[in-house]
């Protein structure tokens, strides 16, 4: 069988959701959407059960896959609802409600519900993607609780730019928040990852860990608490062919590497169709038969060649790891231009193996 796979680590997954509760000591909903960026949402979710206070997903797509796997928890809808035709299903599966624009709040108000809903009403702070603006906010609060059809309302924002520690946006953000929210008599939830991680100050009743559950750094330096995460996924596979070149040959399609000396080039069973990120440069780092070597040439769809010269113990066969607990996902990320979230998301076709249940 081809030696490519991700090996998922539920045991540091709850590691990392015990921290997020542990820096906060607030209740915490595990962001488990887009298929728990791409760990596995149901088995991460059975994992989490036990002890989560809840999760949340995009989308009642996602929320019903978990109804369907047996998860009784409380689950958000953090893009809420897309029709008004399904508050009924919201309803019947119990499913928490972001509601983030005025129209979503009419809907509400002329849906005849079995029973009342669960809010977690949005407010636009700043981020300017979805929520409601500040002068909107109570009067909307005031007809979700006039409507007779909300048993519970939580007030929610997102931030922008917590991944920024030094930004000035998340205090004005906060002081937005903190402004808008006077006199509601309401929990309250601000702190993504990056919040949960570098921004104490924005206090609040529920916080949204997500990237973090998955142990990748959501920031571009070091930070203490972000140290202490634990990588869930290890995505690996295995050596599949070596050879010798001289120097001034090329490796791989247009020839974005040749050698400047003899080398020993490794090719590994791994490749963007799995969902190794094809703009990775050289120099990408791997971990191959207990050493660090770099990538060389181009990402194919099935196969990517790394440098083994200075690997003599490499070999067919040697275990590599593209990333996970010696190449953190945020290095490779950072190397080929973009974030952890997206090259989680983008694993495809690698079969996931799951220890630590």
């Amino acid at each position: 069988m081809r030696p490519a796979r991700a090996l998922i680590d539920l045991q540091a997954l709850r590691h990392n959701y015990r921290l997020a509760r542990e820096l906060t000591g607030a209740k915490a909903l595990a962001v488990i959407k887009a298929d728990a960026y791409g760990h596995g949402a149901v088995r991460c979710a059975l994992a989490l059960e036990p002890e989560a206070d809840g999760f949340a997903v995009a989308c009642i797509e996602e929320a019903l896959e978990l109804r369907a796997a047996g998860i009784r928890g409380p689950v958000l809808l953090l893009e809420g609802f897309f029709e008004a035709s399904e508050l009924p299903l919201i309803v019947e599966h119990d499913l928490w409600c972001v509601v983030h624009s005025a129209w979503q709040l009419e809907a509400i108000e002329k849906s005849p519900l079995a029973s009342p809903l669960t809010v977690w009403l949005k407010l636009d702070t700043g981020m300017h993607r979805v929520g409601l603006h500040p002068k909107d906010y109570r009067d909307a609060y005031e007809r979700l609780l006039a409507c007779g059809k909300v048993g519970r309302i939580v007030l929610m924002s997102h931030f922008a730019r917590a991944d920024e520690l030094g930004a000035q946006a998340t205090a004005e953000q906060i002081a937005v928040f903190e402004t808008a929210r006077q006199g509601l008599a309401a929990e309250c939830s601000l702190r993504n990852s990056p919040a949960v991680l570098g921004w104490p100050q924005a206090a609040g009743d529920w916080v949204r860990p997500g990237l973090m559950l998955y142990g990748a750094t959501p920031f571009d330096m070091p930070q203490a608490q972000a140290q202490r995460l634990q990588p869930v996924m290890t995505l690996q596979s295995r050596v599949i062919s070596v050879r010798e070149l001289p120097a001034g040959e090329p490796v791989g399609y247009g020839a974005t590497f040749v050698s400047t000396r003899p080398t020993r080039v490794g090719v590994v069973a791994m490749g963007y169709a799995d969902g190794y990120p094809r703009q990775a440069p050289n120099g990408t780092p791997v971990m191959v038969a207990g050493s660090r070597a770099p990538l060389i040439g181009r990402v194919s769809m099935d196969m990517l060649s790394i440098d083994l010269t200075d690997v003599p113990q490499a070999t067919v066969g040697s275990p590599v790891e593209l990333w996970g607990k010696q190449v953190h996902a945020a290095e490779v990320a950072s190397q080929a231009g973009t974030i952890p979230y997206q090259i989680f998301c983008n694993l495809k076709r690698v079969p996931r193996e799951y220890i630590g249940d």
